[in-house]
């Protein structure tokens, strides 16, 4: 058995002068080994405007040429999209296959992707990605085909037109067949909303901690290892959305999501497939944002992760924003500012005062009262049971006697067995 890392050389251009550009290529360097690749070399280029038919310049192209033989690397990886025209002219100068920066998270969540829904997605994305390109592909569309039976080399104009259709049709097929698991997600997601549990959603940028906050929260009031989510120190850790159900000592509970991570030019093929995943975030009654507070360029990912939120239509929803890992920068914690708190999700500081934001936020606007529900109407008591959080439950001689918290619509709903208002 060959356990060889493929190497390989990563190239980004620099466009006018970017202030982020050195983190994006380091997390371009850390999308490489979250695909196993092992980075040779790094070649940039700095210029005002992207090369339109080579993305970079000419004499760059040739020079990445030469020092990819010389580096002897298996894949040349870009930092940014290659559109078909620079792919093709590319290939013609570096004779190794090329990646850029869209295929190489493409090829993680292909390799990260667990339930059925979550590889129909990923594949959909990396068919529509490979569509426009399958002229330029070449050598590179054997590395990334995968599960398709694809194959460009050398291939002609019909072989080409064959190939296109064939993607077409497997597009067709898989988009169905996410449209029946889309409407199995819908019916779970209704059931859900009339249980009239709160749904509180981790969002974040990849590799904050929603994860470790998720399984924080498991340990604490599930007691499942099963129920647990995978955690590793990696990029796009998580792709599947999780949720449980967490029930708090004092009878209250409500539901707890944990979805893909967003990372600075996430793939559009990305986010139009896993749309029906990211749904959850926008049927949040909270979001919980999970900011790696001691990575320095924390403030852009926060700018990430609030661009993405619009994209799907959910920047509207309350949010709390947990900046973790501040043991590494904060002496004192946890430190809270409004709607903000920093914590150590790791040391466990601070997440007793997360989860009492949290229930303030989801159950501020929730009435506790004591009702007297006659033996007659049982149908109450187990309805009440099932969608609202009942502290005690007592008996006397005209009925049952419980104490609960609700919705203002429940209330109302049942208000002519209120008997006394808690505070």
């Amino acid at each position: 058995m060959n356990d060889k890392k493929e190497r390989a050389l990563i190239v980004g251009v620099n466009v006018d002068y970017q202030e982020n550009f050195t983190k994006l290529m380091d997390e371009l360097e850390n999308l490489a080994l979250a695909c196993d690749i092992e980075v040779a070399g790094r070649e940039t280029q700095n210029l005002i405007e992207i090369n339109k038919p080579l993305y970079l310049g000419k004499g760059k192209a040739e020079e990445i040429a030469v020092l990819a033989k010389e580096l002897n690397v298996d894949v040349v990886i870009f930092n940014n999209e290659l559109s078909h025209t620079q792919l093709r002219n590319l290939q013609k100068i570096i004779e190794c296959p090329i990646l850029d920066r869209t295929s190489l998270i493409l090829d993680i969540f292909s390799r990260r992707a667990r339930t059925k829904e979550a590889k129909l997605q990923v594949e959909v994305a990396r068919l529509e990605y490979m569509l426009p390109r399958l002229v330029g592909l070449h050598s590179s569309l054997g590395r990334q085909g995968g599960g398709s039976g694809l194959s460009n080399k050398g291939s002609g104009e019909k072989k080409l037109e064959l190939d296109r259709r064939r993607i077409e049709d497997k597009l067709s097929d898989l988009r169905k067949e996410l449209e029946e698991l889309s409407k199995d997600r819908e019916i779970q997601r209704k059931q859900r909303e009339e249980s009239d549990i709160p749904l509180v959603s981790l969002v974040g940028y990849t590799n904050a901690g929603k994860s470790s906050l998720m399984n924080y929260m498991i340990d604490r009031f599930v007691k499942d290892d099963d129920k647990k989510v995978l955690e590793e120190d990696m990029l796009f850790a998580t792709l599947e959305t999780s949720v449980r159900k967490i029930e708090l000592e004092d009878n209250r509970k409500f539901l707890l999501s944990d979805t893909v991570g967003f990372i600075s030019e996430l793939p559009h093929d990305l986010i139009k497939a896993f749309r029906s995943t990211l749904e959850e975030i926008k049927n949040a009654d909270l979001l919980l944002q999970v900011v790696d507070y001691s990575d320095p360029d924390f403030y852009a990912q926060m700018q990430v992760t609030k661009e993405t939120l619009e994209k799907i239509g959910a920047s509207d929803i309350p949010v709390i924003y947990v900046y973790n890992k501040s043991e590494l920068m904060l002496d004192k914690l946890p430190l809270i500012d409004g709607n903000e708190i920093y914590l150590s999700i790791k040391e466990g500081r601070g997440m007793n005062e997360l989860l009492d934001m949290v229930i303030d936020k989801i159950f501020s606007s929730y009435k506790r009262c004591k009702m007297l529900i006659p033996f007659s109407d049982g149908s109450v008591v187990s309805y009440l049971n099932e969608h609202a959080t009942v502290m005690e439950t007592d008996y006397n001689e005209k009925g049952t006697i419980l104490t609960v918290e609700c919705r203002p619509a429940q209330y109302e709903k049942y208000k002519e067995f209120v008997i006394e208002e808690v505070q």
